[in-house]
């Protein structure tokens, strides 16, 4: 049995929207499992294989991209780049959850082979995590000509996300309204593109379109990069209970106005946070946490609330044991603190100001992955190992 324990906590967010920020100040973990919460008393009498001294910094959840496009592996070719997801890494991103591998040189587009696609890139990222990040790849892209019967063929093997409506064929309520009823029968998870068209082959998609087809998820609803006009925008926060998500690769003027209207109609659990990468934007390692100190420097949500939506409204929407601190979770984390020159005295305040917090370590399953972040900016005070 490995044991871990983290101390001194400054400030422990718990992931959970409905109350954000957690009065324990230590962590114990065995074999990559939360086991206990509380002050350091609950280390007395264990034999730790690593202490942390978090030194009074700030302990979240790992964070999960919630919109990825990946390949195989830790390649991409849509901007020829290695080393993608390891960056993210060194964001702070521990779970990667794919929107379709829309990028696949040849990506075949009939049915046996959106399928196949659909469980090669579903294996190959349960049997090797990339960069260490919990990638659950393998969303299918919907194309015309799929049957009940090929949903229920994917789910025996393990597929179980269906990448966002928009990016296939299948791309109109007619055509992906009862894929999407076979797919939630057999345990899926949708996602529908909404905005304007992405790349070439996709197709702008309105809040009657997904309101028509009814998804799980409005995939991007600050746009991909291209937003639907603010009244449409409204329509799906107003008229719909679904999970709605903001990007970094879309429009921010949306992002904050999405953010202001759940918080005022107190449904703060709603919002999770991708990045849409890589794409034509770009590939940014930082794009989660960017877009979790924008909605904190630029919106009514608190830092501590964003940061949930980066980490237990994620969790919860896609069903994953990720994402919160609590007993019994696996044990993702990310420890951080103010940037180096900020004018907030810790990483709430600094991202409060619109800056990025200084991540000095990243853990996945209890084992530090990241002891020194090459992305972030240096943090002001740094954890350490005993």
């Amino acid at each position: 049995m490995t044991t871990l324990a983290i101390k001194n906590i400054g400030i422990l967010i718990s992931g959970n929207i409905k109350q954000p920020v957690l009065k324990y100040d230590t962590i114990l973990v065995k074999d990559g499992i939360i086991e206990k919460l509380g002050n350091e008393e609950i280390l007395q009498g264990i034999k730790c294989d690593k202490v942390i001294d978090a030194k009074g910094t700030t302990v979240s959840p790992g964070l999960i991209d919630s919109h990825t496009h990946p390949v195989l592996g830790d390649f991409t070719p849509r901007q020829n780049t290695l080393g993608y997801i390891t960056g993210a890494l060194h964001g702070g991103v521990t779970t990667m959850i794919s929107a379709g591998e829309c990028h696949t040189p040849g990506r075949p587009k009939d049915v046996e082979g959106t399928k196949a696609l659909a469980v090669l890139a579903h294996k190959s990222s349960e049997n090797a995590r990339p960069g260490g990040v919990k990638l659950h790849g393998g969303a299918l892209i919907l194309e015309k000509g799929l049957e009940e019967k090929d949903f229920e063929e994917l789910s025996k093997q393990g597929v179980w996300l269906v990448g966002e409506i928009g990016l296939g064929s299948a791309n109109t309520p007619d055509t992906a309204g009862p894929m999407v009823k076979w797919a939630r029968k057999n345990g899926f998870k949708i996602m529908m593109h909404t905005g304007g068209t992405s790349i070439p082959g996709s197709s702008t998609i309105t809040a009657q379109n997904v309101i028509d087809t009814d998804p799980d998820i409005v995939s991007h609803l600050n746009g991909g990069p291209t937003a639907i006009p603010v009244d449409e925008v409204d329509k799906l926060i107003n008229d719909t209970k679904y999970i709605l998500e903001l990007v970094q690769c879309g429009n921010f003027k949306i992002m904050k106005h999405v953010a202001n209207e759940v918080c005022k109609k107190d449904e703060l659990e709603r919002v999770i946070i991708g990045n849409d990468s890589p794409s034509g934007t770009g590939i940014i390692p930082l794009g989660v946490l960017r877009s979790v100190s924008y909605i904190a420097a630029e919106s009514e949500v608190s830092a501590a609330q964003a940061l949930c939506f980066a980490t237990g409204n994620t969790a919860k929407t896609f069903g994953l044991n990720v994402g919160f601190i609590e007993e019994g979770k696996e044990a993702d984390f990310v420890i951080m603190d103010a940037p180096m020159g900020s004018v907030g005295k810790n990483s709430l305040e600094a991202l409060e100001a619109g800056d990025l917090p200084g991540v000095s370590m990243v853990i996945v399953d209890g084992e530090i992955l990241v002891n020194k972040s090459r992305n972030t900016p240096p943090p002001t005070t740094k954890a350490a190992i005993d």
